[in-house]
């Protein structure tokens, strides 16, 4: 009787504590998630203003880039932790990010830490 009341004690307080846990790590992961992503939104919006006036063929491969990345960007579903290809669409948005910094001649590093997230050039 002992050992099934202590089961069922430790059972309950295991349940409890593992879905404390799993909401504080989910809180922090898209955390996480929407600081790279506004990152990128940010530094493809601000070099999409950069190149608006120049209209040289050179300048507007880097345009459709940035295009395609601000696209990419909204198209996220942020709302959805459920969706199935959230890791696969977020490796596309990393991979395009990292063409349109070699496309810009730039190097990107993005690092999270647990005091800031920052982006290097």
């Amino acid at each position: 009787r002992f050992h099934g009341e202590g089961y069922q004690e430790g059972y309950a307080e295991g349940s409890h504590t593992g879905m404390a846990e799993g909401r504080r790590y989910g809180a922090l992961q898209g955390a996480r998630i929407g600081s790279e992503i506004g990152c990128y939104l940010g530094f493809a919006l601000t070099w999409h203003c950069l190149f608006q006036k120049c209209t040289d063929e050179k300048n507007s491969k880097k345009i459709r880039a940035l295009d395609s990345l601000i696209g990419m960007i909204h198209k996220f579903p942020y709302g959805d932790p459920t969706y199935d290809m959230l890791q696969e669409d977020l490796e596309k948005i990393r991979g395009k990010f990292k063409q349109v910094c070699s496309m810009l001649n730039i190097q990107s590093d993005f690092r999270m830490s647990t005091e800031r997230s920052s982006l290097t050039f």
